[in-house]
């Protein structure tokens, strides 16, 4: 067998937690997980995962061996991807992550878009509210939103969104709109548990105040915190390009605007290696130009 099918299925593994998550992740059957998993241990002379009805995970040896496989296998990404960037058509996979609704409302479409004209190209999407590591996790082009502390990478800027307080018309209707950001001790409010936003909201040009809110809800997704915002439960502190539809429906209204933050950047991040990569070029341009019609977008 293969040694990188080998090394790609025990990675896949050790990262879904699991045979069967490993499989669908790499598009094979699950026999074919076991037995590349088997074949690398009987190479290695080592078990490398604990397994039971319930649960894999790593044994000390295939804790340390981690790192390194997953290594290799970037190297080998990057290698056959170097070769490729001599060609000037995208081809071979592309590796995006960015944040979950923004991924699925913008980034999605342009990546659906250049799968449509480039036939050798292939993507992968990880959504997810919250960083991770860029380089060690082989990602060709992260989406980032906010201040940037990745100083080692390439940053393109295609635009910006601002925070957003709204409530349902029905909700202002009943408890009345606040007038300045300490009135909101006097109102309900829906928190959301994941990490840009808690309890701690900022107002200000720099967002150097910051107001505590008693919560009445919190929720774990933006989809279940705007559709209690239009349920009339509280006011909810969201972004802009999440909230635009139900704004611009009337189910929602903007309060506070005079006390808002500074807008944030929209950002790509990349490696320097990977900026002569077509299907990286390719990628930021189609970005750019979903952000020129946009809201969220650079003019």
């Amino acid at each position: 067998m293969d040694r990188f099918e080998m090394l790609s299925a025990f990675v896949a593994v050790a990262d879904q937690r699991g045979f069967a998550a490993a499989a669908r992740t790499l598009e094979v059957s699950p026999p074919a997980i076991t037995r590349a998993v088997a074949a690398l241990e009987r190479h290695l002379g080592v078990t490398l995962f604990q397994r039971s009805t319930r649960a894999v995970s790593l044994t000390e040896d295939g804790a340390a061996f981690l790192d390194r496989a997953r290594r290799i296998l970037i190297d080998l990404r990057e290698a056959e991807q170097i070769v490729m960037g001599g060609r000037s058509t995208p081809r071979g996979q592309l590796y995006v992550t960015a944040p979950v609704m923004f991924g699925r409302l913008h980034v999605l479409p342009a990546i659906n878009a250049l799968l449509s004209r480039h036939e050798g190209l292939s993507a992968r999407m990880m959504l997810l509210d919250r960083n991770v590591r860029i380089i060690e996790e082989g990602i060709d082009v992260a989406v980032r939103i906010g201040a940037l502390t990745d100083s080692a990478l390439r940053v393109v800027t295609i635009g910006a969104v601002r925070q957003v307080v709204v409530a349902s018309p029905d909700y202002l209707s009943r408890h009345g709109e606040p007038a300045h950001p300490a009135d909101l001790g006097d109102h309900r409010c829906i928190a959301g548990s994941g990490p840009r936003l808690g309890s701690a909201w900022p107002f200000g040009a720099r967002g150097e105040t910051l107001v505590e809110v008693v919560p009445r809800l919190i929720v774990n997704t933006v989809d279940a915190t705007i559709a209690a915002a239009e349920a009339g439960v509280g006011l909810a502190n969201l972004l802009s390009y999440q909230l635009q539809d139900a704004i611009a429906a009337g189910r929602l209204v903007e309060v506070l605007a005079d006390h808002a933050p500074a807008p944030m950047p929209v950002s790509l991040l990349y490696e320097s290696g990977r900026a002569a990569m077509p299907a990286v070029r390719a990628f930021i341009e189609a970005m750019r130009e979903r952000a020129r019609h946009s809201a969220w977008g650079e003019r």
